[in-house]
């Protein structure tokens, strides 16, 4: 059976051979919720890029721009980092590139696999089929943050590989305590998750909002997939 490996931070992502493997980049607060809302609502392009000087650039091709740092919306760029932003109704149709402190970083940095997904509570099931289906080896690339572990991303990798258990193999220490962690916490997500680190960095900003959706599980059905260096839907 193919096997499941989990990256706990890009920091050490050039520790896995990604060669012929399926990568599955997580962000859960919040850059991978908002490109799976985004495409959910009609975004026809999402373009991840590292720098803020990359995407203000992008405004030139027709883009609208996202941006944020810290958890906070970057000035002059149209959005920031909130799901709820991703579904106005402007940007259906439209195309928007994004950076984000962790999330792009661990998209661009994942290319060497075969496919690069997005993954995110929202959509879980969903990546989840597709996994089952093409039956690839996987590793889930958890985005952390500043380089270091967080708790959410780790609950969604652990989620993902009790879907795929079945149909997948452990393959390291990280998937098996992955999964533990999902297994004790699954009945409390939401308040498992306001609890982490980061959940507790976002208080001040007032996004209680934006952190409930991004703890809702399979409300979506999309698979943004990154392709030619643009997330397009599946």
């Amino acid at each position: 059976m193919p096997k499941v490996e989990v990256c706990l931070s890009p920091q050490l992502i050039h520790l896995f051979d990604l060669k012929g493997k399926i990568v599955v980049v997580t962000d859960i607060l919040r850059a991978t919720s908002c490109m799976t809302t985004g495409i959910a609502h009609g975004v026809i392009q999402i373009k991840p890029v590292a720098t803020l000087d990359e995407c203000k650039e992008l405004k030139n091709e027709g883009y609208f721009t996202a941006a944020e740092r810290n958890g906070t919306k970057v000035e002059g760029f149209d959005i920031g980092n909130s799901p709820y932003s991703y579904m106005e109704e402007k940007f259906a149709g439209n195309k928007i590139a994004t950076t984000t402190t962790n999330g792009t970083l661990a998209i661009t940095k994942s290319t060497d696999a075969d496919e690069v997904i997005i993954g995110s509570f929202l959509n879980l099931s969903t990546v989840a089929n597709y996994l089952i289906n093409t039956g690839k080896g996987v590793v889930i690339h958890c985005a952390g943050w500043k380089g270091n572990y967080s708790l959410e991303d780790t609950l969604f990798a652990g989620a993902l590989f009790e879907k795929l258990r079945k149909d997948f193999e452990v393959g390291d220490d990280a998937t098996s305590s992955a999964l533990s962690i999902y297994s004790a916490a699954k009945q409390n997500l939401l308040a498992t998750i306001l609890g982490s680190s980061h959940a507790k960095r976002l208080e001040k900003h007032d996004i209680r909002k934006d952190i409930e959706l991004c703890c809702t599980i399979d409300k979506y059905n999309v698979l943004p997939y990154l392709k030619n260096g643009v997330l397009i839907k599946k």
